[in-house]
């Protein structure tokens, strides 16, 4: 979409991002909101990219609601256990893009996870017996 008119009066839309509040439970988060917003009305249009700014921000307070890491969080742990978001994945669990989905922010972490995430950083040497267990790629 370039250029548009809007859905609901016909007049001109731009390209705009406005604030937004989203709620999950008892937390909340303001975040700039991309998208198509009528000149006239209050009506907008937002692409799949635009929602991911908001789906990015959800996951970010349902991991506080829930008590899990945040994407911030789980990359931070992984760079002080030096390992590849692959090699996170291959021996934390969760297959070779998991920590990618997670560090982006587009898929919550498991209790099981997060739970080895928590337990790596507080004794990185349990990477040892992780990579004891897994095979060595050919």
């Amino acid at each position: 979409m370039n250029s548009s008119n809007c859905p609901a009066c016909g007049s001109h839309m731009h390209r705009n991002a406005k604030p937004m509040t989203i709620v999950y439970e008892k937390h909340d988060a303001t975040i700039e909101m991309p998208g198509w917003y009528c000149d006239n009305c209050d009506e907008s249009v937002h692409s799949g990219k635009d929602m991911q700014v908001s789906d990015r921000a959800l996951t970010v307070l349902k991991a506080s609601a829930n008590n899990l890491l945040t994407p911030n969080a789980v990359k931070r742990i992984r760079k002080r256990l030096k390992l590849s978001q692959r090699e996170a994945g291959r021996l934390i669990g969760g297959g070779p893009n998991a920590f990618q989905k997670y560090e982006a922010g587009d898929v919550l972490v498991s209790h099981a996870v997060n739970s080895a995430l928590l337990l790596l950083d507080h004794d990185p040497s349990g990477l040892e017996i992780l990579r004891a267990r897994i095979p060595v790629a050919a």
